[in-house]
């Protein structure tokens, strides 16, 4: 349950100690990890039922270069069905593995909150938290509350403009379209807010992509005002012309 070589590009492998979800609000309607489980029914027995796949713990202690790692690219690490003590394992390998770089992304910015007191948190953990729409700005108040030692925001799927967000104690944003068929489209002055935004809160930017099928427009299509938007937390000067 892990792969050595992502196609997401702002990380470099993806490692998922649970597989499966269940949908909390508009921006899991178009689901990839879902369809995924779908064309690979072999591999995913449960289907998208939210699963604990202990095997895949230790994983990244094989790993011995160092990568860039999302956590979790086919399920929700804060999903309530996941025990606080696998957490805590999780929690450990990431603890046990400081050469790796571990990014974790959530929805449910509560149970986020509520744990985060009891996990250890080493520095090689990212946080982050997914807001898609005004209605969601809430899940980074959650977020300021967790001890990472890089908090992000993901605004994607991107469903509407998010005017004056509260950027405080956020040290990266990424921001990205929908892309497959059926897809919502996203307004380019969004991704240029955004933007705008992150400059004056010198939050790093990274835009993956500014949506569409079959071109989701990623990579060197995705351009604002004539630059590539490829920021890293730390690494505030990687604009691409």
């Amino acid at each position: 349950m892990a792969s050595d070589h992502s196609g997401i590009e702002w990380t470099e492998a993806t490692w998922n100690p649970t597989s499966g979800c269940t949908k909390v609000s508009p921006g899991c309607d178009h689901c990839y990890a879902e369809r995924i489980t779908q064309r690979f029914p072999k591999t995913f027995r449960n289907g998208f039922a939210l699963t604990l796949r202990p095997e895949a713990l230790e994983i990244p202690m094989r790993w011995r270069r160092p990568r860039v790692i999302f956590v979790n690219s086919m399920s929700d690490l804060f999903h309530v069905e996941v025990p606080e003590e696998y957490l805590q394992l999780v929690f450990d390998v990431m603890r046990r593995t400081p050469q790796h770089t571990y990014q974790v992304l959530t929805k449910r910015a509560e149970r986020l909150a509520r744990v985060a007191a009891r996990l250890d948190w080493p520095r090689n953990v990212q946080m982050g938290v997914s807001v898609e729409s005004p209605e969601y700005v809430w899940r980074i108040d959650y977020l300021r509350r967790v001890p990472a030692a890089v908090r992000f925001v993901s605004a994607e799927p991107l469903l509407a403009a998010l005017p004056t967000l509260n950027l405080t104690g956020i040290d990266w944003l990424i921001a990205g379209g929908e892309s497959q068929a059926g897809c919502r489209p996203a307004k380019l002055e969004w991704f240029r807010d955004l933007r705008d935004q992150c400059i004056g809160a010198d939050v790093a930017f990274f835009l993956k992509q500014l949506g569409g099928h079959p071109s989701k427009r990623g990579g060197k299509d995705a351009v604002l005002d004539g630059q590539r938007w490829v920021q890293m937390p730390g690494a505030l000067n990687l604009v691409v012309s």
